[in-house]
């Protein structure tokens, strides 16, 4: 993943149509096949016709995670053939969901904000020669104004995003309904309930939070010694929400460095150079590089510990003015060509049914008759 998404950088163009033409096929497009699949997308973009008002607009919902995963449940009643796994008919579900999630998001979004905070609602009709970052950006912005590098700076997150193996819990929850032989939008709807999860996508929400403990409780966010007492006072369950967690390090794959985080935070860096979130940087990179010796102290242990991808990317969501109620969608948004990948390959490879073995260690009891009870 890194190779594509820095060489997509180095030549100055967006890359996450290309990274979903590879996790669907298994090889990187020409040209020629790049620009038709970017065609195809944007014809897949508008919904079924009543589907906004029907699904979204009388609906609304406090949490996006939950919106998206009723509309893809829903887009199976306006699929005349839902319940066909043939890999063509998956893979034209698949694209089709791919291309209409950022919609669905930002509507949903907006339906929110006019019900909960009661602001003004704004739905913006989406350009055909648009990427998918830039769909996004036009949407979500009340003058849909936005520069090309802000647009390339989402499409690296949205490529740094787009898959991450079999094993993490969104995918592996895509690949056990799939296995069960269900239908797509519900197998897809698993994944996004996964993914809502604060242990799993909404990593990045309590990244922010975290941030806003700092804010409250240390004078200077740049000062080396009062960050490292206040990350104390966190692992001692002391400050923060409690729960003795530093939010954004620690993985239960990568332990020297997440590559993904890697790329985040040089992009990170470079857009907060002399702006007003040049401190917020500040404070994350002295958060990466004390916790693991911090933690070690505290609770002396010596098990690595390295920054993952959710530490930076809630700052570069934050420099792109992009509301925190759409930080774990966006990842959706991204996640989604996965597990499409994912549940396509299922299909051809799979066969059986994925059922993990249990085995009970609770004490067996002797059954009391219930006036003995």
């Amino acid at each position: 993943m890194s190779d594509i998404v820095n060489n997509v950088i180095a030549e100055d163009r967006f890359g996450f149509e290309e990274v979903i033409w590879l996790l669907l096929f298994g090889s990187l497009p020409t040209k020629s096949q790049l620009d038709s699949f970017c065609d195809i997308l944007a014809r897949c973009r508008e919904l079924p016709e009543e589907f906004i008002e029907d699904m979204i607009m009388k609906a609304p919902s406090p949490n996006i995670m939950n919106k998206l995963s009723r509309s893809v449940l829903a887009l199976y009643s306006y699929d005349n053939n839902p319940d066909d796994t043939s890999v063509e008919n998956v893979l034209r579900q698949c694209i089709n969901i791919i291309a209409q999630l950022p919609a669905i998001m930002v509507y949903s979004y907006q339906v929110k904000r006019r019900h909960y905070y009661r602001k003004s609602m704004y739905i913006h009709p989406t350009k055909p020669d648009h990427r998918t970052a830039e769909t996004i950006l036009n949407s979500i912005r009340p003058n849909k104004v936005f520069t090309d590098k802000e647009a390339k700076l989402l499409d690296t997150c949205l490529m740094v995003h787009a898959e991450h193996g079999g094993g993490n819990n969104s995918t592996f929850a895509t690949r056990v309904l799939t296995s069960s032989g269900t239908d797509t939008y519900a197998a897809i709807a698993a994944g996004i309930g996964s993914l809502k999860g604060p242990k799993h996508g909404g990593a990045n929400i309590k990244v922010s939070e975290m941030i806003d403990h700092f804010h409250e409780g240390v004078t200077d966010i740049s000062n080396e010694g009062q960050v490292a007492d206040f990350l104390r006072k966190i692992i001692r369950k002391e400050a923060g929400d409690g729960s003795g967690l530093v939010y954004g390090m620690g993985h239960a794959v990568y332990t020297l460095s997440d590559p993904r985080a890697k790329i985040l935070k040089a992009k990170a860096k470079e857009f907060s150079a002399n702006t007003d979130f040049e401190k917020e940087f500040i404070l994350l990179d002295l958060i990466e590089r004390l916790t693991p010796e911090i933690f070690a102290e505290v609770k002396g242990s010596s098990k690595a510990m390295c920054a993952n991808v959710d530490l930076y990317s809630g700052l570069i969501y934050k420099m792109l003015n992009i509301p925190p109620d759409l930080f774990t969608p966006i990842f959706t948004v991204a996640r989604v060509a996965g597990w499409s990948a994912h549940r396509i390959e299922e299909i051809l490879t799979g066969g059986k049914i994925i059922r993990p073995a249990y085995k009970n260690i609770n004490e067996v009891k002797k059954y009391v008759s219930i006036d003995k009870r």
